[in-house]
């Protein structure tokens, strides 16, 4: 699977992504918070190899895509940037996978514009209409400020142990979670939490699916997704031996879970 080679030019910044080509439904990729597209590749190849065009991106300021100098991360850019991307490849309903910070922007980029898309997958990421309690609305706004004091040099290392439960898995994390500048995975941080916006009665309008891994113990991941699921009618597809980063801990049973929902869709 190749890696990011075209180049969108946006305000303030340039997105790199890869489009696989194909005529078969568009897949595109969003990865989570200091991550970038290499989370995905086993997926995306598999998704192409099924017959599918998967799409797979570095979301600005993460991988190979860059920020102008003085521009700072933001939810709503971040947004815009996807939207965009949308619009540059004509894509038509594709379906959006997206995992942590990505899966919160899917689930916005629907909320916003059910008409642009054909389905959601969201791996390992809050519900963002679903409802918080005082306990979760606190840790949700001490988060950035309890990340800003840990030091920059352990911090990447520290989030990966949090992410990951294979070893392998937490080092591949912890090296990508080390490109990023500490001043931008906390503006990157704090934009995915201002994702969250609950709305209980709100019902997703397109196909859905949930991933989770088992181990997964980050924010209120564990037990938002299971609420969600049920708010929804829809099956959780729990992969165990997992945590956070399930396509890196278990790619094989990630894969097959994201397969089995695209031929799902399909079938709707």
């Amino acid at each position: 699977m190749a890696t990011p080679d075209r180049t969108l030019h946006r305000p303030g910044a340039s997105i790199r992504f890869h489009d696989g080509g194909g005529t078969g439904r568009p897949v595109v990729f969003l990865h989570g918070a200091g991550m970038d597209h290499t989370m995905f590749l086993a997926q995306a190849e598999a998704v192409q190899a099924a017959g599918f065009r998967p799409v797979l991106c570095d979301l600005r300021g993460h991988g190979r895509s860059e920020m102008n100098t003085g521009i700072r991360f933001t939810a709503d850019d971040a947004l815009a940037d996807v939207t965009a991307l949308l619009d540059a490849l004509e894509l038509h309903r594709p379906v959006l996978i997206g995992h942590s910070l990505g899966g919160n922007l899917a689930q916005a980029c629907v909320r916003r514009h059910p008409q642009r898309t054909g389905g959601l997958v969201v791996i390992d990421s809050t519900w963002n209409a679903g409802p918080l309690n005082a306990l979760e609305r606190f840790a949700l706004r001490l988060a950035a400020p309890t990340l800003a004091l840990i030091p920059a040099s352990r911090l990447p290392m520290l989030m990966a142990r949090a992410s990951a439960v294979d070893p392998d898995a937490i080092a591949a994390t912890a090296d990508v979670f080390a490109r990023m500048p500490k001043k931008v995975f906390l503006d990157v941080w704090r934009a995915t939490a201002s994702l969250v916006d609950p709305d209980p009665e709100y019902r997703t309008p397109v196909p859905l699916g949930l991933i989770r891994g088992a181990e997964d113990r980050t924010g209120n991941i564990a037990s938002a997704m299971p609420a969600w699921a049920d708010a929804e009618g829809v099956v959780e597809r729990i992969i165990e031996g997992a945590g956070h980063v399930v396509t890196l801990d278990a790619p094989e049973k990630t894969t097959l879970a994201i397969l089995e929902l695209l031929e799902g869709f399909a079938s709707t």
